[in-house]
């Protein structure tokens, strides 16, 4: 059997300029990366903004293995079945993280024949937006410690700087540190933190802007710090607005790269949904449903979590109507959350899935279950799951998308069209912004989660007293959870009930536009484990890069 990197090394690329024009974006509307990859120009927007807009379709999970169950690869593998039914298609997924790459997941451009393509090039640096998104955020903190040590006109207090320093690597040893030590001329001590890229502000912004304006407008907003007498210090304080939007000139344009199938896709933006808003961009999404008929996306980790946030944070934003969800199980998450692997542990891990449809339930959207197929599956287990899915009146397909590519989605594609022109979206959000903030964390922490109760320690309520003193307190809420668990403990499976939902503190991304509450033991600096992917990887004699999944 082929590995995934093999399968993508005999694919042969289409030019890039044929994909664009698959698309319908014109020669001058895109800056070519190569032979295969190319930045698409914003005009594009302004082009199409009169023309009918596709419809949007979702794709989310239940709590997934550490793994990951395959959801990017069933994205790419529904749009490649999409368009060989004949539909006019895109898609766009998130752009991945050396974070994952060189950890535990690997890398996140899908898999088997479900890929988008060049793969090794879109999992390693790419067209440097990654890089781009590092530099800006860490010129805001080197301008925040060079403003301190040159006389520190607000006055700042340094034990509320709250802008940290970011990396795409995980590195748990830098969740904490010191700067700043060494003398006078090596800057004013204090401690900070470190986040992956992926927990930038900067990256959030980058995903939620419409265009370059509202860039500038959401960075200049950004808290990096505080006064002695609690007032906030902000980007545009710091004069660092400027320089931070010509690093991201080029990161905000979309990456144009084509799928195993030559299927036109977007790969653009990389929050990680458990400590952001987990999704492409929304510039991305804009773009493809006015250029296709149909435009498949999709959210990070479950529908507690990815999912919810898209509804309520991106689709706000960009006043975006999703028309259906495709909700992703396997056979072998179902047993995780049964705690088991026979059909007893299988079927009591059915209450997870359960309760991710009465998630997809509460935002009024259609959703269908897209069994994504492992190779010691069986046919009886797939019965068991569809016999599950016809009680709840919830359509139904198993793909192989990873074996088959399109083919493999054909079934589920079909159920697809005909549950959107069925069943139309009466879609609505989960909370209003006008609510408290309490209620609003609350309401996503019952309704999605299944908690019994939120605790808040005493920063948490310092926090939310501060946001209503700031005006902040009608923003979004993006809650930091645990992936593996509805809950905050990643050891609760399954459909827990009677437990509590912890808030540690609220962190405050006025940029972006939303709240963070950290809950559990969340933290936006991922570690390494063990016997990371990394080991793995090397260059053999002949320049061929093995090891990369």
């Amino acid at each position: 059997m082929k590995t995934d990197i093999e399968i993508a090394r005999s694919i042969p690329l289409l030019p890039i300029e044929d994909i664009a024009a698959k698309a319908g974006i014109h020669e001058d509307e895109y800056f070519c990366w190569g032979r295969s990859k190319a930045k698409v120009s914003l005009d594009v927007l302004k082009r199409v903004k009169q023309q009918k807009q596709g419809k949007l379709i979702l794709v989310t999970t239940i709590n997934p293995t550490s793994s990951g169950e395959g959801k990017t690869t069933v994205t790419i593998g529904l749009a490649q079945a999409l368009a060989q039914l004949g539909k006019k298609t895109m898609l766009g997924i998130r752009e991945p993280s050396m974070g994952p790459i060189m950890g535990k997941k690997g890398g996140a451009t899908g898999g088997g024949y479900a890929q988008v393509l060049p793969m090794e090039d879109i999992n390693l640096h790419f067209t440097g937006d990654m890089h781009a998104i590092t530099s800006a955020h860490n010129l805001l903190a080197s301008l925040l410690d060079n403003h301190i040590h040159h006389g520190d006109l607000f006055h700042i207090d340094p034990r509320f700087i709250v802008w940290p320093r970011v990396l795409d690597i995980s590195d748990r040893a830098l969740r904490k540190v010191v700067v700043g030590l060494g003398g006078p001329s090596d800057g004013v001590p204090h401690e900070i933190e470190f986040s992956i890229t992926p927990a930038s502000e900067i990256m959030a912004i980058l995903c939620l802007s419409k265009d370059l304006n509202d860039l500038r407008n959401r960075l200049s907003r950004i808290i990096v710090a505080y006064t002695y007498d609690n007032k906030p210090v902000t980007a545009a304080d710091l004069k660092a607005v400027g320089a931070m939007t010509v690093l991201l000139k080029d990161a905000i344009m979309p990456n144009l790269v084509q799928t195993v199938e030559g299927v036109p896709a977007f790969v653009h933006g990389g929050p990680f949904a458990n400590i952001a808003h987990g999704t492409n961009s929304l510039i991305a999404d804009m773009m493809g449903l006015r250029l296709a008929d149909y435009f498949v996306t999709e959210a990070g980790f479950g529908s507690e979590l990815g999912a919810e946030k898209f509804f309520d944070i991106v689709c706000r934003t960009g006043n975006l109507i999703p028309d259906a969800v495709v909700l992703v199980v396997s056979i072998r998450a179902l047993k995780r959350h049964g705690e088991g692997n026979d059909r007893k542990a299988l079927q009591k891990g059915l209450e997870n899935l359960e309760k991710h449809l009465e998630n997809i339930s509460w935002f009024q959207v259609p959703v269908i279950v897209a069994i994504n197929q492992f190779a010691d599956d069986t046919d009886e287990e797939f019965d068991f799951v569809e016999d599950f899915c016809s009680k709840k009146q919830v359509p139904c397909a198993v793909v192989d998308v990873w074996g088959k590519g399109g083919e493999g989605g054909i079934e589920l594609a079909g159920k697809l069209i005909s549950l959107i022109h069925n069943t139309p979206s009466r879609f609505t959000y989960l909370y209003d912004l006008d609510l408290p903030v309490k209620e609003k964390i609350e309401i996503i922490a019952k309704k999605m989660y299944g908690a019994d109760r939120v605790g808040y320690s005493v920063n948490a309520e310092s926090d939310i007293k501060l946001c209503v003193e700031l005006g902040l307190d009608s923003l979004p809420i993006c809650i930091a959870k645990t992936p593996y668990s509805l809950s905050d403990n990643p050891l609760l499976l399954g459909r827990p009930t009677g437990f509590k939902i912890t808030v540690r503190d609220i962190k405050f991304s006025a940029g972006a536009g939303f709240l963070v509450p950290m809950t559990g033991k969340i933290t936006t600096m991922p570690g390494l484990p063990p016997h990371p992917q990394s080991e793995f990887m090397d260059i053999d004699k002949n320049g061929n890069i093995i090891g990369l999944s």
